[in-house]
């Protein structure tokens, strides 16, 4: 298998969260490995999470299980169970359809970086803690009313 020059495949910080969402997740950077790799079964994101910023929305997926390796740094996993510290080598897994609304923060001085994994069929999920959910088409409010902008794939 070849090996992957992350060099060659740009980062980005792209986000299709509708204001005032975005702003917490303006430090994300992120690659997605599987397109350019030719995976297709499952999606990989090489996250890196500057000072301050989050991963995402805390949120949970219907369709989908998520997996997280800590590759550098330290962040702080929220769930509903709480806080839990996040270390290089920690692991993280959520089966679709739990309904434990997690994301990642990164509250120490210095980048972290992390792979982020999923499988499964795409059928939208809640933003427990917003008036957001988000389905394959966009984002929508919790009463059905869509938001203007677009899911960033």
């Amino acid at each position: 298998m070849p090996k992957i020059d992350l060099s060659l495949i740009p980062e980005t910080n792209r986000t299709g969260y509708p204001p005032p969402f975005d702003q917490a997740v303006s430090g994300r950077w992120y690659r997605r490995l599987a397109p350019p790799t030719g995976l297709t079964a499952f999606g990989v994101s090489h996250v890196r999470l500057e000072p301050g910023a989050w991963s995402s929305q805390r949120h949970w997926h219907q369709g989908e299980d998520e997996f997280l390796v800590m590759l550098s740094g330290e962040a702080t996993l929220i769930d509903d169970a709480g806080e839990h510290d996040l270390v290089a080598g920690d692991c993280v897994a959520f089966p679709k359809g739990e309904a434990n609304g997690h994301h990642v923060i990164n509250r120490s001085s210095r980048d972290c970086m992390f792979l982020a994994m999923s499988g499964g069929a795409d059928e939208g999920g809640v933003y427990p803690d917003i008036d957001m959910l988000f389905t394959p088409e966009g984002y929508i409010h919790k009463d059905g009313t869509p938001y203007p902008s677009r899911r960033a794939k």
